[in-house]
């Protein structure tokens, strides 16, 4: 199924596996490259050197194009962007939007530039900058989302750019990619879908815990980082609304202690880490040390397994989703699914 996004990046099947901390790293990334989809490695929970390791690994193990996933507002977004380059990678992804010059800098070395948006306005200076395609997630979406429905955002944007549009937030099957495409999108991206596959290494007792989920125990929840950030209702979820702001801090000081002894960072970078993300939001210190760490948050759950301390990010489809099959498993179905729903289409007259 040809798009504009599937021959913008070289993919097979206009579909993108999104690029999650703690979960998208080689091997579901090279998986889903291998079967026809867009894979994109996060970078965002990863040193210098462990994102140059990581390229390599999935370059062994697949020959097709795939995307790194990077923190536009990183102290180290433009190391990272070397590490891009140096490697050949084919697509950098953004969670948050790109300046300029880091837009010109990739596109200048041949690089595709697909920024992720939650907002037409943000997709229309994407664009104007230079960015090859954008990915619109709407509130659906797991991890940080906004509270449009996808239904609402992805048309309002393919009307406002120009540029491919890749819809996120809900999908999880042939029949959304349909929609998708009915609405003017080049291709949907799944995140959640991805995670409970066979090939992704995230533990079996928390893809358990997502599959035995349904949809209203999937929330929107501020109490984390000071975002709206969906997630899996658990204990610590409760706990941490519960808080109060000394308790909250006490928390926060433990976990971001933990987190920057992983990831080196000094105690001021994660404050400066912290509040970069705040998009002029309000937010208490507890909840400023909590943006700058929540990947040690991801991490005890999509690695360790403790569901018990850990966040876990997830989009409102996991409530549908009921099985773990391997990514060339999911991509074929998808594809073969998207392509009866448009074969029993009625026909106009």
């Amino acid at each position: 199924m040809e798009t504009a996004f599937t021959k913008l990046v070289g993919v097979r099947h206009p579909l993108v596996q999104t690029g999650m901390g703690w979960v998208a790293g080689p091997r579901l990334v090279s998986a889903s490259a291998n079967a026809g989809a867009l894979g994109i490695l996060a970078s965002a929970t990863m040193t210098l050197d462990q994102l140059r390791s990581a390229v390599r690994e999935v370059k062994s193990r697949t020959d097709e194009p795939f995307g790194v996933n990077l923190r536009a507002d990183a102290g180290d977004a433009r190391d990272r962007v070397r590490v891009i380059i140096d490697e050949g990678v084919r697509v950098a992804s953004f969670a948050l939007a790109p300046s300029r010059d880091l837009i010109a800098e990739l596109k200048d070395a041949g690089v595709v530039v697909i920024p992720s948006i939650g907002a037409r306005r943000h997709a229309e200076k994407v664009a104007a900058w230079g960015a090859d395609a954008v990915i619109v997630q709407g509130g659906e979406g797991g991890g940080h989302t906004g509270d449009v429905a996808t239904t609402v955002l992805l048309p309002q944007v393919v009307d406002a750019v120009d540029i491919p549009v890749i819809g996120a937030g809900g999908f999880h099957d042939g029949r959304g990619l349909v929609a998708a495409l009915a609405y003017g999108a080049a291709g949907v991206a799944m995140g959640t879908r991805f995670l409970l596959t066979s090939d992704s290494t995230v533990p079996d007792a928390v893809k358990a815990r997502y599959l035995t989920a349904t949809v209203k125990d999937v929330t929107v929840t501020t109490a984390v980082d000071g975002l709206p950030h969906r997630m899996l209702r658990t204990d610590l979820v409760n706990s941490l609304e519960r808080a109060g702001r000394t308790r909250a801090l006490v928390q926060a000081v433990r976990r971001a202690a933990g987190f920057r002894k992983l990831s080196g960072l000094s105690w001021p970078q994660m404050v400066r880490d912290g509040l970069a993300m705040k998009h002029g939001k309000e937010l208490s210190w507890s909840q400023v040390l909590l943006a700058a760490n929540t990947p040690m948050l991801l991490k005890a759950s999509m690695v360790e397994g403790r569901t018990d301390l850990g966040v876990m990010a997830s989009g409102q489809v996991a409530g549908v989703i009921e099985d773990l099959p391997s990514c060339e498993e999911l991509v074929t179905r998808v594809m073969t699914d998207a392509r009866h729903v448009l074969g029993t289409l009625p026909t106009p007259g």
